[in-house]
């Protein structure tokens, strides 16, 4: 996962909105948003290689994602998936601060990493390449592939058109075209990285169209005062075009019982 923007009580009755692209090689098999059938209290993407995923929700109210931290020059192979630690918060009953400050004890064998972990009344941000676990100050942020509201092209236009549409009616199309922006930055803009301009040029836009490592998936993901949760995700092929998109209304638990939803 390459770039979550996401308003954490920014908006009257929705406390979570998540709007994000996970970049990944085409070649690592994953598979798409669905409920779990080892726990079928998740609704999750999959990634087949090591289990875990990048961005998922729970029926009991918890929501946690993943972007990866680049650091070359401190990768290991032999490290831990890191698609575990939001599988485990969502499988879990920590509470959101309690599990970053487990983590922050138990995250020295990962490879870089930057986790976002929620539990229905606080939301988290921790990285194994920052000081300390941090509570995320409600707002409008933005999560690349390095500490928080870095200020990437990206991350900026991102953050204002999440912005923008929060003026507007929530409707999935909407945010999923804010994903969908192709335009790259401009070279003046570009992060400084130690790469070559030209993959810094083609990984500057929101999605990555590139047949090797780009843009696999978009999720919009929005969660009520009342435990509504709206899931849309949008699967893309090598070539950039839509492979299939799929969407979910979940009701979490206390909320399912309340109004008689299963």
């Amino acid at each position: 996962m390459c770039l979550i923007l996401f308003a954490y009580r920014a908006l009257p009755g929705v406390p979570l909105l998540i709007a994000a692209n996970r970049d990944e090689r085409f070649d690592r098999p994953a598979l798409p948003a669905a409920r779990w059938s080892d726990h079928p209290e998740i609704w999750a993407g999959r990634d087949v290689s090591g289990g875990g995923t990048w961005l998922g929700v729970s029926r009991r109210g918890r929501f946690a994602a993943l972007t990866n931290f680049r650091d070359p020059q401190t990768h290991r192979a032999d490290a831990p998936t890191r698609g575990g630690l939001v599988k485990n918060f969502l499988t879990g009953h920590m509470s959101a601060r309690d599990y970053v400050e487990h983590i922050a004890r138990e995250a020295v064998p990962y490879n870089g990493f930057c986790l976002l972990a929620w539990d229905g009344h606080a939301l988290f941000f921790y990285s194994n390449r920052a000081p300390a676990p941090l509570e995320v100050a409600p707002g409008v942020h933005g999560l690349p592939n390095q500490l928080l509201n870095a200020p990437w092209p990206k991350v900026v236009k991102g953050r204002a058109g999440l912005q923008k549409l929060l003026q507007t009616p929530f409707a999935v199309e909407d945010h999923l075209a804010l994903l969908s922006d192709t335009t790259p930055a401009p070279d003046s803009e570009l992060p400084q990285r130690g790469r070559p301009l030209e993959r810094e040029r083609r990984s500057s836009p929101l999605r990555i169209v590139d047949a090797r490592y780009g843009t696999r998936c978009s999720t919009v993901l929005r969660v009520s005062d009342e435990g509504a949760i709206d899931f849309a995700e949008r699967t893309f092929l090598p070539s950039g075009e839509i492979a299939d998109d799929v969407r979910y209304q979940l009701h979490t638990f206390s909320n399912a019982a309340a109004s008689g939803v299963a």
